[in-house]
Protein backbone atom coordinates (compact mmCIF):
# COMPACT_ATOMS: atom_id res chain seq x y z
CA UNK A 1 0.00 0.00 0.00
CA UNK A 2 1.13 3.58 -0.80
CA UNK A 3 1.02 5.77 2.87
CA UNK A 4 0.93 9.97 2.04
CA UNK A 5 1.95 12.43 5.24
CA UNK A 6 1.25 15.76 4.52
CA UNK A 7 2.39 18.80 6.12
CA UNK A 8 -0.10 19.94 8.26
CA UNK A 9 -1.52 23.39 7.22
CA UNK A 10 -3.66 24.23 10.31
CA UNK A 11 -2.24 27.26 12.13
CA UNK A 12 0.81 26.56 14.27
CA UNK A 13 0.21 22.98 13.89
CA UNK A 14 3.87 21.41 14.04
CA UNK A 15 3.03 17.52 14.54
CA UNK A 16 3.65 15.36 12.01
CA UNK A 17 1.24 12.22 11.83
CA UNK A 18 4.32 9.71 11.30
CA UNK A 19 7.89 9.76 12.68
CA UNK A 20 10.79 8.37 10.71
CA UNK A 21 10.60 5.24 12.92
CA UNK A 22 7.22 4.89 12.07
CA UNK A 23 7.79 5.19 8.39
CA UNK A 24 10.92 2.64 8.38
CA UNK A 25 8.31 -0.37 9.95
CA UNK A 26 6.15 0.79 7.00
CA UNK A 27 8.87 0.15 4.52
CA UNK A 28 10.34 -2.57 5.84
CA UNK A 29 6.71 -4.43 5.57
CA UNK A 30 7.01 -3.89 1.86
CA UNK A 31 4.57 -0.46 2.01
CA UNK A 32 5.85 2.79 0.17
CA UNK A 33 5.72 6.05 2.30
CA UNK A 34 4.96 9.60 0.68
CA UNK A 35 6.05 12.36 2.44
CA UNK A 36 5.35 15.74 1.68
CA UNK A 37 9.12 18.19 2.22
CA UNK A 38 8.70 19.87 5.33
CA UNK A 39 6.21 18.00 7.05
CA UNK A 40 8.45 16.82 10.00
CA UNK A 41 10.13 19.47 10.45
CA UNK A 42 8.24 21.13 12.94
CA UNK A 43 8.76 18.24 15.29
CA UNK A 44 12.42 17.64 14.60
CA UNK A 45 12.50 15.15 12.06
CA UNK A 46 14.12 16.57 8.69
CA UNK A 47 13.54 15.05 5.27
CA UNK A 48 16.58 13.68 4.93
CA UNK A 49 15.85 11.04 7.96
CA UNK A 50 12.81 10.52 6.11
CA UNK A 51 14.80 9.36 2.88
CA UNK A 52 17.11 7.20 5.18
CA UNK A 53 14.67 4.74 5.99
CA UNK A 54 13.32 4.35 2.68
CA UNK A 55 10.31 7.17 2.41
CA UNK A 56 9.78 9.18 -0.74
CA UNK A 57 9.88 12.56 -0.32
CA UNK A 58 7.87 14.96 -2.59
CA UNK A 59 5.61 17.52 -2.91
CA UNK A 60 2.08 18.42 -1.47
CA UNK A 61 -0.02 17.45 -4.90
CA UNK A 62 2.53 13.86 -4.66
CA UNK A 63 1.35 12.70 -1.17
CA UNK A 64 -2.41 12.93 -2.11
CA UNK A 65 -2.45 11.80 -5.81
CA UNK A 66 -0.39 8.51 -4.97
CA UNK A 67 -1.64 7.10 -1.72
CA UNK A 68 -4.17 4.96 -0.69
CA UNK A 69 -3.93 5.84 2.66
CA UNK A 70 -3.35 9.28 3.99
CA UNK A 71 -2.51 9.69 7.79
CA UNK A 72 -2.54 13.35 9.31
CA UNK A 73 -3.28 14.87 12.65
CA UNK A 74 -5.69 17.10 12.38
CA UNK A 75 -8.69 17.64 10.09
CA UNK A 76 -8.54 18.87 6.57
CA UNK A 77 -9.27 22.68 6.25
CA UNK A 78 -11.13 23.72 3.06
CA UNK A 79 -8.39 24.30 0.99
CA UNK A 80 -7.63 20.52 1.66
CA UNK A 81 -10.62 19.05 0.57
CA UNK A 82 -10.07 19.00 -3.51
CA UNK A 83 -8.14 15.89 -2.58
CA UNK A 84 -10.38 13.99 -0.79
CA UNK A 85 -11.66 11.27 -3.06
CA UNK A 86 -13.55 7.21 -3.02
CA UNK A 87 -10.82 5.39 -3.31
CA UNK A 88 -8.45 6.99 -0.14
CA UNK A 89 -8.59 6.40 2.83
CA UNK A 90 -7.90 9.11 5.46
CA UNK A 91 -7.13 8.42 9.26
CA UNK A 92 -6.85 11.17 11.25
CA UNK A 93 -8.21 13.28 14.46
CA UNK A 94 -11.48 14.37 11.91
CA UNK A 95 -13.67 16.18 14.80
CA UNK A 96 -16.62 16.59 12.26
CA UNK A 97 -19.34 16.72 15.08
CA UNK A 98 -17.95 20.38 15.37
CA UNK A 99 -17.64 20.87 12.10
CA UNK A 100 -20.67 20.34 9.00
CA UNK A 101 -18.82 21.75 6.32
CA UNK A 102 -15.89 19.02 6.25
CA UNK A 103 -18.45 16.36 7.29
CA UNK A 104 -20.48 17.39 4.10
CA UNK A 105 -16.92 17.54 1.92
CA UNK A 106 -16.55 13.87 3.33
CA UNK A 107 -20.01 12.76 2.43
CA UNK A 108 -20.09 14.31 -0.81
CA UNK A 109 -16.32 13.18 -1.55
CA UNK A 110 -17.63 9.20 -0.29
CA UNK A 111 -14.14 9.21 1.28
CA UNK A 112 -13.50 6.57 4.01
CA UNK A 113 -12.67 8.69 6.81
CA UNK A 114 -11.29 6.89 10.17
CA UNK A 115 -11.30 8.78 13.17
CA UNK A 116 -8.34 8.46 15.42
CA UNK A 117 -10.97 10.05 18.72
CA UNK A 118 -13.56 7.63 18.57
CA UNK A 119 -11.50 4.19 18.01
CA UNK A 120 -11.86 2.32 21.07
CA UNK A 121 -10.07 -0.25 22.97
CA UNK A 122 -11.23 -3.54 24.72
CA UNK A 123 -12.07 -2.20 27.50
CA UNK A 124 -14.31 0.85 25.85
CA UNK A 125 -11.30 3.24 26.07
CA UNK A 126 -9.88 5.49 23.52
CA UNK A 127 -6.35 4.39 23.01
CA UNK A 128 -5.50 7.37 20.00
CA UNK A 129 -7.32 10.26 21.78
CA UNK A 130 -5.23 9.35 25.37
CA UNK A 131 -1.75 10.24 24.46
CA UNK A 132 -2.87 14.15 23.31
CA UNK A 133 -5.29 14.12 26.10
CA UNK A 134 -2.74 13.98 28.44
CA UNK A 135 -1.35 16.30 26.94
CA UNK A 136 -3.88 19.04 26.33
CA UNK A 137 -4.87 18.81 29.95
CA UNK A 138 -1.27 19.66 31.12
CA UNK A 139 -1.09 21.92 29.32
CA UNK A 140 -4.31 23.66 29.96
CA UNK A 141 -3.01 24.71 33.40
CA UNK A 142 0.53 25.87 32.11
CA UNK A 143 -1.86 28.44 29.91
CA UNK A 144 -4.46 28.90 32.32
CA UNK A 145 -1.28 29.91 34.75
CA UNK A 146 0.05 32.22 31.80
CA UNK A 147 -3.43 33.70 31.34
CA UNK A 148 -3.58 34.82 34.96
CA UNK A 149 -0.37 36.76 35.18
CA UNK A 150 -1.28 40.53 35.56
CA UNK A 151 0.90 41.59 32.27
CA UNK A 152 -1.32 39.22 30.36
CA UNK A 153 -4.18 40.61 31.39
CA UNK A 154 -5.15 38.14 34.20
CA UNK A 155 -5.97 39.02 37.53
CA UNK A 156 -2.36 38.28 38.59
CA UNK A 157 -2.88 35.09 41.08
CA UNK A 158 -0.21 32.67 41.07
CA UNK A 159 -2.15 29.07 40.89
CA UNK A 160 0.16 27.83 44.22
CA UNK A 161 -0.44 30.93 45.86
CA UNK A 162 2.31 31.24 49.18
CA UNK A 163 3.01 31.01 52.59
CA UNK A 164 -0.08 33.04 53.60
CA UNK A 165 -1.82 34.13 50.75
CA UNK A 166 -4.66 31.25 49.76
CA UNK A 167 -3.75 29.49 46.53
CA UNK A 168 -5.63 29.93 43.13
CA UNK A 169 -8.58 28.44 42.89
CA UNK A 170 -9.38 25.83 39.54
CA UNK A 171 -12.26 24.19 38.66
CA UNK A 172 -12.17 21.29 36.25
CA UNK A 173 -14.95 19.93 34.17
CA UNK A 174 -15.00 16.50 33.78
CA UNK A 175 -12.89 13.80 35.52
CA UNK A 176 -11.84 11.80 31.94
CA UNK A 177 -8.30 12.16 30.91
CA UNK A 178 -7.99 15.31 30.26
CA UNK A 179 -9.50 16.66 33.15
CA UNK A 180 -8.06 14.08 35.58
CA UNK A 181 -4.17 15.60 34.30
CA UNK A 182 -5.26 18.86 34.36
CA UNK A 183 -6.18 18.56 37.95
CA UNK A 184 -3.05 16.51 38.72
CA UNK A 185 -0.82 19.83 37.34
CA UNK A 186 -3.07 22.20 39.07
CA UNK A 187 -2.54 20.57 42.39
CA UNK A 188 1.56 19.24 42.18
CA UNK A 189 1.84 23.26 41.66
CA UNK A 190 -0.72 23.94 44.68
CA UNK A 191 -3.76 25.08 43.68
CA UNK A 192 -7.05 24.41 45.44
CA UNK A 193 -8.45 21.84 42.69
CA UNK A 194 -12.20 20.46 42.12
CA UNK A 195 -13.07 18.57 39.76
CA UNK A 196 -16.66 18.20 38.62
CA UNK A 197 -18.01 15.01 37.52
CA UNK A 198 -21.01 13.11 37.57
CA UNK A 199 -19.40 9.81 37.01
CA UNK A 200 -19.99 8.35 40.88
CA UNK A 201 -17.01 5.45 40.10
CA UNK A 202 -14.57 8.04 38.83
CA UNK A 203 -15.04 10.27 41.27
CA UNK A 204 -14.03 7.72 43.65
CA UNK A 205 -11.14 6.26 41.68
CA UNK A 206 -9.77 10.43 41.81
CA UNK A 207 -9.98 10.28 45.11
CA UNK A 208 -8.48 7.36 45.67
CA UNK A 209 -5.57 8.13 43.26
CA UNK A 210 -5.12 11.45 44.72
CA UNK A 211 -5.49 10.49 48.49
CA UNK A 212 -7.95 13.00 48.68
CA UNK A 213 -6.17 15.99 47.38
CA UNK A 214 -8.14 17.05 44.74
CA UNK A 215 -11.40 17.38 45.29
CA UNK A 216 -14.33 15.90 43.32
CA UNK A 217 -17.72 17.29 43.20
CA UNK A 218 -20.87 16.32 41.70
CA UNK A 219 -21.60 18.08 38.66
CA UNK A 220 -25.05 19.60 38.80
CA UNK A 221 -26.38 23.35 37.80
CA UNK A 222 -26.63 24.55 41.68
CA UNK A 223 -22.78 23.12 42.42
CA UNK A 224 -21.14 24.48 39.30
CA UNK A 225 -23.17 28.45 39.79
CA UNK A 226 -20.97 28.49 43.19
CA UNK A 227 -17.69 26.93 42.09
CA UNK A 228 -17.46 28.90 38.51
CA UNK A 229 -18.58 32.23 40.55
CA UNK A 230 -15.38 31.74 42.70
CA UNK A 231 -13.06 30.20 40.59
CA UNK A 232 -9.79 31.86 39.26
CA UNK A 233 -9.46 29.37 36.01
CA UNK A 234 -12.35 27.15 34.63
CA UNK A 235 -10.74 23.87 32.16
CA UNK A 236 -13.29 22.87 29.95
CA UNK A 237 -12.87 18.69 29.61
CA UNK A 238 -15.98 17.70 28.66
CA UNK A 239 -16.07 14.88 26.07
CA UNK A 240 -18.95 12.36 24.34
CA UNK A 241 -16.85 10.46 21.78
CA UNK A 242 -17.88 11.41 18.21
CA UNK A 243 -20.46 14.10 19.99
CA UNK A 244 -21.15 17.68 19.68
CA UNK A 245 -19.64 18.72 24.01
CA UNK A 246 -22.57 19.89 25.65
CA UNK A 247 -22.72 23.30 26.93
CA UNK A 248 -22.37 22.88 30.93
CA UNK A 249 -21.16 26.33 31.76
CA UNK A 250 -24.17 29.09 30.81
CA UNK A 251 -23.10 32.65 29.67
CA UNK A 252 -24.94 33.44 32.80
CA UNK A 253 -22.00 31.94 34.85
CA UNK A 254 -19.42 33.65 33.37
CA UNK A 255 -21.08 36.53 33.91
CA UNK A 256 -20.56 35.77 37.88
CA UNK A 257 -16.61 35.07 37.78
CA UNK A 258 -13.96 36.96 38.81
CA UNK A 259 -12.60 40.32 36.68
CA UNK A 260 -9.10 38.82 35.43
CA UNK A 261 -10.04 35.01 35.71
CA UNK A 262 -9.39 32.25 32.65
CA UNK A 263 -11.00 30.00 30.77
CA UNK A 264 -9.59 27.45 28.98
CA UNK A 265 -11.84 25.26 27.19
CA UNK A 266 -10.07 22.01 25.86
CA UNK A 267 -13.90 20.77 24.57
CA UNK A 268 -13.08 23.10 21.69
CA UNK A 269 -12.50 20.67 18.97
CA UNK A 270 -16.18 19.02 19.68
CA UNK A 271 -17.76 22.53 20.10
CA UNK A 272 -16.57 23.57 23.53
CA UNK A 273 -18.49 23.24 26.93
CA UNK A 274 -18.32 26.94 27.96
CA UNK A 275 -21.20 28.81 26.16
CA UNK A 276 -18.99 31.73 25.90
CA UNK A 277 -16.24 29.44 24.12
CA UNK A 278 -17.99 30.10 21.21
CA UNK A 279 -15.26 30.39 18.56
CA UNK A 280 -12.00 28.75 18.19
CA UNK A 281 -8.85 30.59 19.01
CA UNK A 282 -5.19 30.17 17.26
CA UNK A 283 -1.74 29.93 18.87
CA UNK A 284 -1.24 33.28 17.40
CA UNK A 285 -3.94 35.06 19.12
CA UNK A 286 -4.85 32.37 21.72
CA UNK A 287 -7.24 34.50 23.72
CA UNK A 288 -10.21 36.87 23.98
CA UNK A 289 -12.13 38.78 26.92
CA UNK A 290 -15.42 38.74 27.51
CA UNK A 291 -17.69 39.96 30.56
CA UNK A 292 -14.11 40.76 32.43
CA UNK A 293 -12.83 36.93 31.76
CA UNK A 294 -9.86 35.66 29.59
CA UNK A 295 -11.04 32.88 27.42
CA UNK A 296 -8.92 30.42 25.70
CA UNK A 297 -9.96 28.01 23.17
CA UNK A 298 -7.52 26.96 21.01
CA UNK A 299 -8.28 23.18 19.03
CA UNK A 300 -4.75 22.28 18.33
CA UNK A 301 -3.48 22.60 22.00
CA UNK A 302 -0.97 20.03 21.68
CA UNK A 303 0.42 21.00 18.41
CA UNK A 304 2.27 23.94 20.67
CA UNK A 305 4.77 20.87 21.95
CA UNK A 306 5.34 19.15 18.59
CA UNK A 307 8.12 17.13 19.98
CA UNK A 308 6.65 15.50 22.24
CA UNK A 309 3.28 15.37 20.92
CA UNK A 310 4.34 14.05 17.73
CA UNK A 311 6.06 10.80 19.54
CA UNK A 312 3.45 10.54 21.94
CA UNK A 313 0.52 10.12 19.15
CA UNK A 314 2.97 8.15 16.82
CA UNK A 315 3.49 5.80 19.62
CA UNK A 316 0.14 5.07 19.99
CA UNK A 317 -1.18 5.34 15.84
CA UNK A 318 1.52 3.66 14.44
CA UNK A 319 0.34 -0.21 15.41
CA UNK A 320 -3.28 0.91 13.65
CA UNK A 321 -1.65 2.17 10.42
CA UNK A 322 0.10 -1.03 10.12
CA UNK A 323 -2.59 -2.93 10.39
CA UNK A 324 -4.87 -0.85 7.83
CA UNK A 325 -1.46 -0.71 5.20
CA UNK A 326 -1.14 -4.67 5.41
CA UNK A 327 -5.02 -5.55 5.54
CA UNK A 328 -6.83 -2.37 3.91
CA UNK A 329 -10.49 -1.78 5.22
CA UNK A 330 -10.60 -5.61 6.08
CA UNK A 331 -8.77 -4.21 8.90
CA UNK A 332 -11.90 -2.87 10.59
CA UNK A 333 -13.82 -5.89 10.06
CA UNK A 334 -11.36 -7.82 12.01
CA UNK A 335 -11.81 -5.15 15.20
CA UNK A 336 -14.90 -3.94 16.62
CA UNK A 337 -13.30 -1.28 18.36
CA UNK A 338 -10.86 -0.03 15.08
CA UNK A 339 -14.14 -0.38 13.41
CA UNK A 340 -15.61 2.52 15.87
CA UNK A 341 -13.25 4.75 14.26
CA UNK A 342 -15.19 4.25 11.32
CA UNK A 343 -16.92 8.22 11.08
CA UNK A 344 -18.06 8.15 6.77
CA UNK A 345 -17.84 5.23 3.89
CA UNK A 346 -19.27 5.66 0.39
CA UNK A 347 -21.35 9.17 1.31
CA UNK A 348 -23.00 7.68 4.72
CA UNK A 349 -22.10 8.53 8.34
CA UNK A 350 -20.68 5.17 10.32
CA UNK A 351 -20.30 6.65 13.59
CA UNK A 352 -23.92 6.92 15.72
CA UNK A 353 -22.78 9.86 17.48
CA UNK A 354 -21.65 11.66 14.39
CA UNK A 355 -25.17 11.24 12.52
CA UNK A 356 -27.02 12.14 15.50
CA UNK A 357 -25.35 15.27 15.67
CA UNK A 358 -26.38 16.26 12.03
CA UNK A 359 -29.31 14.77 12.32
CA UNK A 360 -28.60 12.23 9.89
CA UNK A 361 -28.91 8.77 8.49
CA UNK A 362 -26.75 6.79 10.35
CA UNK A 363 -25.73 3.20 8.64
CA UNK A 364 -23.60 0.41 10.52
CA UNK A 365 -20.66 -0.25 8.67
CA UNK A 366 -20.84 -4.00 8.72
CA UNK A 367 -23.57 -3.64 6.38
CA UNK A 368 -21.45 -1.54 3.76
CA UNK A 369 -18.97 -3.85 3.29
Amino acid sequence: MIIGVPKEIKNNENRVALTPAGAHDLVVRGHAVYVETMAGEGSGFSDDEYREVGAIVTDKEEVFKKADLIVKVKEYLEEEYKYLRQDQMVFTYLHIAADESFANALIDSKTTAIAYETVTDKNGGLPLLTPMSQVAGRMAVQVGAWILQKANGGSGILLGGVPGVHPAKVVVLGGGVVGFEAARMANGLGADVEVFEVDQRRMAQIDEITNGQIHTVYSNSYNLKKAIREADLVIGAILIPGAKAPKIVTEEMVKTMKKGSAIVDVAIDQGGCIATCDHTTSHDVPTYERYGVNHYSVPNMPGAVPRTSTLALSNATLPYIIKLADKGIKALKEDPGFMDGLNTYDGHFTCKAVAEAFDKEYIDPDTLF
